[in-house]
C-alpha cells in the first residue's frame, strides 16, 4: 500500500504566545499542482498513534474511497494545557480559536495546495478536543465547514451554542458518543455523565437542520472504540 508522508512543523502563535508544534499528512501522491481538502486533529498526536488516522486516510485514498486529503494534527502539552486550550472554560480556550482560524489556517494556505473555503476544511476532535472542533466550527463557519466529534464534552454553553447559531447549513456535523459513558473521568479528578448531554445536542442539532450524522456505539469513552470508528468517520466527510 501507497503511504503517506509525515513533516513535523512549528508556527509561533501572537493570540497565545507561544510556539504551537503540529505534524503534518500528506498523501502519498500530493503535488502542489492540484487542490486539497484538510482535517486539523486536535488531541494530533493521538488521532495518529491510537486513531491510526493517516493508516485509514492511507487506504481509503488508495481504493479510491476518499478525496486525497491532507491531515494536521495538533498535540498538546500536557494535560493542564490541554484543558487550559479545549475547555470552554479554559483561559485560553477563545484564544486557541483564533490561533486555529486566523493563524494556522492562512498558513496551510500558503505553503500547501488548499480549498480556499469552508467546506474543503474540516475538524476533528475527541472528548475535550471534539468541544474545540465543534466550538470553532460554529464561530468560524465560513473557515471551517466539516466537524468530526467523537463524544464530545457538551454543558449548557455549547448546547445554547448550537441553539443560536444562525446559519446551520453552513457546517456538516459528525457525531457519535457511547452507551457506557455514563461516568466518564475529567481533569478536576470528578466524573461526569457524557451520554446525557450528549443525546440533548443530537436533538438541538438535529431540530436546527445541519447536515447532520449521529450514531451511539456499545462502550465506554476510549480509544479502542474511537478508532474503528475512523474508516467510516473520514467515508462520511470526504467520499469520493
Amino acid at each position: 500500500m501507497n503511504r503517506g508522508t509525515y513533516k513535523d512543523e512549528t508556527i509561533y502563535s501572537e493570540y497565545l504566545k507561544e510556539e504551537i508544534p503540529f505534524q503534518v499528512y500528506l498523501p502519498y501522491n500530493y503535488s502542489p499542482l492540484y487542490k486539497y481538502s484538510f482535517l486539523i486533529a486536535n488531541d494530533g498526536s493521538d488521532y495518529f498513534k491510537l486513531g491510526r488516522l493517516g493508516r485509514t486516510a492511507d487506504e481509503l485514498i488508495e481504493n479510491d474511497e476518499i478525496e486525497e486529503l491532507i491531515i494536521v494534527g495538533i498535540p498538546y502539552k500536557s494535560v493542564e494545557d490541554r484543558w487550559r486550550k479545549y475547555h470552554p472554560d479554559g483561559e485560553q480556550s477563545d484564544d486557541y480559536l483564533r490561533f486555529l482560524a486566523n493563524e494556522l489556517v492562512p498558513y496551510l494556505d500558503k505553503e500547501y495546495a488548499t480549498y480556499h473555503l469552508g467546506y474543503g476544511r474540516g475538524l476533528i476532535g475527541d472528548s475535550l478536543a471534539a468541544t474545540v472542533a465543534l466550538r470553532a466550527a460554529l464561530d468560524y463557519p465560513r473557515t471551517f465547514g466539516r466537524a468530526i466529534l467523537h463524544s464530545p464534552f457538551v454543558n449548557e454553553e455549547i448546547m445554547e451554542k448550537v441553539q443560536k447559531f444562525p446559519e446551520p447549513e453552513l457546517i456538516d456535523i459528525y457525531h457519535i458518543i457511547g452507551t457506557e459513558e455514563t461516568e466518564v473521568p475529567t481533569t478536576d479528578g470528578k466524573t461526569k455523565n457524557f451520554i446525557e448531554p450528549n443525546r440533548e445536542l443530537n436533538q438541538i442539532i438535529d431540530d436546527k437542520g445541519f447536515d447532520y450524522f449521529y450514531d451511539e456505539f456499545e462502550g465506554g469513552h476510549l480509544w479502542k472504540h474511537w478508532q474503528p470508528d475512523m474508516k467510516r468517520a473520514l467515508l462520511h466527510m470526504f467520499k469520493l
